[in-house]
């Protein structure tokens, strides 16, 4: 789960405001290249977010500035919050189309005058068709190796928007891949709804380690494969090789944990309990000592108590986890933790923000042991640049984005480093 994500829409032509993860990013790209081959101008598409009740919320009030700012575009609504509700927003007097996750990458959809094009349920097609086209922005590539999830957490309706779990083939993973560092990419990123479960619809079930093996063995070029989010309980030994061997593969995992309490985990329908996170997150360090690690977290989840959430906070420092995504509980349609008993939203509100504290104070000690550090960071725009341990660090003197630099870590302002490319700085202080 990610917050949301959104490009405005300007005056006149054709613009997709996206919500959510970076595979709704990903995916918007696709969007925008069907629906302008289908001939279509003046329009916004608004690529939808269901994993929480804010993303919806802020699609709705989006598509009602959107019809105030441009009275005479064509408004469409899609993506995995069309796909579940599609009536909610056909209600909508401003929405002129609602179209499923099946049809918003599809050839010809918008062409069509439908109002309404949704499957019941996503099918679950041919897999490479749109996964591996690879979404390339100033600084690194995104591809789509793996889509939808076989899981049924009780808090997410993930499954009921992208469908089950289905994988891109790994040759053309690698070919695209390699593609991409033909064309001057430095860095790629995989990416999925459950990545971790990559390859278990293929011939065979390879594991994600073996993909990653793959890449790295096929593409020598690329001088870095970074992971996306990835289930704590699927990782196996192959990805871990990889981690202990391969530096071209980025020490950073983002690991999906949601809760520290064994009970709530349960009830969350988790695969995975406490202890096993820790001896993970201890095993990768040993194997891999300058690893970070992010993981999602929820707040307030239905019948969780102040010691279960005191069992969340703690797992922060059991883990060293220097990257928290948090978010309060919202009850979601058609899942079982909508129907558990609910904690007042204060305390969700409250639990959240006490999350989200010690989350910015663990931030703070991680930027804290990077300084004095030289690391070949990769430049993004605006003056930003990233470790190989995702650490985000401010660039001056800094050449295009895309590259990969050697960078001296200086200092930091608790949310993230500042640093100078080695070639600028004194000899007399170079580590």
């Amino acid at each position: 789960m990610s917050a949301a994500v959104r490009e405005g829409a300007r005056a006149g032509g054709l613009d997709v405001v996206t919500f959510g993860c970076r595979l709704n990013a990903f995916e918007s790209e696709q969007v925008r290249a069907c629906a302008a081959a289908d001939g279509l101008s003046d329009a916004v598409i608004f690529n939808t977010c269901a994993v929480t009740g804010e993303a919806v919320r802020q699609a709705r009030q989006a598509i009602r500035r959107a019809r105030r700012e441009r009275p005479d575009a064509r408004l469409i609504v899609t993506g995995c919050a069309a796909q579940i509700d599609p009536e909610m927003f056909a209600r909508m007097p401003e929405v002129d189309r609602v179209l499923g996750n099946d049809f918003k990458v599809q050839s010809g959809a918008y062409a069509e005058e439908e109002r309404v094009r949704v499957n019941g349920r996503v099918s679950p097609r041919e897999t490479a068709r749109h996964l591996i086209d690879g979404l390339r922005d100033h600084s690194r590539a995104w591809v789509e190796v793996q889509n939808g999830c076989d899981h049924r957490c009780t808090f997410c309706v993930i499954p009921f928007g992208r469908g089950d779990s289905r994988s891109a083939a790994a040759g053309e993973v690698v070919g695209q891949v390699r593609r991409l560092v033909e064309g001057g990419v430095n860095e790629v990123v995989l990416t999925g709804v459950d990545l971790t479960s990559w390859g278990g619809d293929l011939p065979g079930a390879p594991s994600l380690g073996n993909l990653v093996g793959r890449i790295l063995k096929l593409v020598p070029g690329l001088r870095r494969l970074r992971l996306s989010s990835i289930d704590a309980a699927e990782i196996d030994a192959e990805l871990l090789r990889c981690l202990a061997d391969e530096e071209r593969l980025a020490p950073h995992l983002h690991l999906s944990l949601q809760h520290g309490d064994d009970l709530i985990l349960k009830r969350m329908k988790r695969r995975h309990k406490r202890d096993d996170a820790i001896r993970l997150v201890r095993q990768v360090r040993t194997l891999r000592p300058d690893v970070a690690f992010g993981a999602d977290l929820i707040a307030g989840f239905p019948t969780e108590s102040e010691a279960a959430f005191r069992n969340t906070l703690a797992l922060v420092e059991d883990c060293e986890l220097s990257f928290l995504h948090v978010f309060p509980f919202s009850p979601r349609p058609a899942t079982a933790a909508a129907r558990m008993p609910q904690l007042p939203r204060e305390i969700v509100k409250t639990r959240a923000e006490r999350l989200r504290r010690l989350g910015a104070a663990a931030l703070a000690a991680h930027l804290e042991r990077q300084v004095g550090r030289t690391v070949d960071a990769l430049l993004e725009r605006g003056a930003r640049a990233r470790a190989p341990d995702f650490t985000e660090i401010s660039v001056r003197d800094a050449a295009r984005p895309g590259d990969i630099i050697p960078v001296r870590i200086t200092g930091h302002d608790g949310r993230r480093a500042t640093g100078v490319p080695v070639s600028a700085t004194p000899a007399s202080s170079s580590p």
